[in-house]
């Protein structure tokens, strides 16, 4: 009988640190698919690398992943402005929460992700580099091949600009799950008048179809509005299936709760919230673009560092 072969060093050291890759990939790109192809690249690299020359294997690879991210990112930025809609990151199964964990979960959160889309894949990049992974400038210069200078000054650009679309505030945790779940409920008995407390004055729901099913294609902003799109979501046919052949689950999503909805054959689309200092729902990205959904269908949790 041939035995199992073993994984060598190179390899170990390479799974050591795949799911750091894929972190630092999903968050400078936005997409699950487009992370795990950069990981796959670096490990044809490190494959091919004079490893007897590489001293922090950690710093190799996150360079490796860094750079092939940001290059992958110049690269579909032309895709992503001509998107049909407005362009929504891919969102991914997370695992379950924590209180150890609100740093880690809000840096993957689908309103983190929408502001990063507005940063050069270089300040993106060391952004996440500095403020998720906390990397000294000195790793990151050498990780993105810039000056120290450089890199000091990508970051302050990137953190103002986030700090100025990304107001924070004291999250409570419990008091997101409760309104999620009162909102799952509401939506799924059409009731408006809770849907009415449970979201902010201005709240705004972004949709993104990308063209292969039908969405809105601006953002859905105000309070009756919103709420009621939502109680009608129970008694109408979406994308050919019927109410009562529409599956809907709370989950965690990209670190926080979440909503997926799963016709007979398919996931149909994500629901995932952001609150305001009240706690009340102010922002709802709903994801249907089919070519988003496949890092949920398949059930993969990711545990995100």
């Amino acid at each position: 009988m041939t035995q199992p072969q073993q994984a060598g060093p190179d390899q170990l050291a390479f799974q050591q640190y795949r799911t750091l890759l894929f972190s630092v990939g999903y968050r400078i790109l936005g997409t699950a698919a487009d992370a795990e192809d950069v990981v796959q690249d670096a490990w044809l690299k490190w494959s091919a690398a004079d490893r007897s020359q590489v001293a922090d294997p950690k710093a190799y690879l996150t360079r490796i992943v860094s750079n092939l991210a940001m290059e992958r990112l110049r690269s579909t930025r032309h895709q992503r402005e001509t998107y049909v809609g407005p362009w929504l990151p891919e969102p991914i199964l997370t695992g379950p929460d924590t209180t150890d964990g609100v740093a880690t979960t809000d840096s993957v959160s689908m309103a983190l992700l929408v502001v990063l889309e507005t940063l050069s894949p270089l300040e993106r990049a060391v952004f996440v580099l500095k403020e998720v992974f906390a990397f000294s400038y000195a790793e990151i210069a050498e990780a993105v091949e810039r000056s120290e200078a450089a890199v000091r000054q990508a970051a302050h650009r990137a953190r103002e600009h986030v700090q100025a679309r990304r107001p924070r505030f004291t999250a409570d945790r419990a008091r997101q799950r409760d309104v999620t779940e009162r909102f799952f409920a509401a939506t799924a008995g059409g009731d408006i008048n809770t849907l009415m407390e449970l979201l902010s004055p201005d709240v705004t729901l972004w949709t993104d179809g990308g063209g292969k099913v039908r969405q809105a294609l601006k953002p859905v902003v105000g309070l009756e509005t919103v709420a009621r799109w939502f109680a009608a979501l129970g008694t109408t046919t979406y994308q050919g299936i019927e109410p009562g052949q529409m599956r809907a689950e709370l989950t965690r999503i990209n670190g926080g709760p979440g909503v997926v909805f799963r016709g007979p054959d398919r996931v149909v689309a994500t629901l995932t919230f952001d609150f305001d200092p009240e706690g009340r729902i102010s922002t709802i990205h709903n994801v249907a673009n089919p070519d988003k959904l496949y890092a949920v269908a398949d059930g993969t949790r990711h545990e995100l560092p």
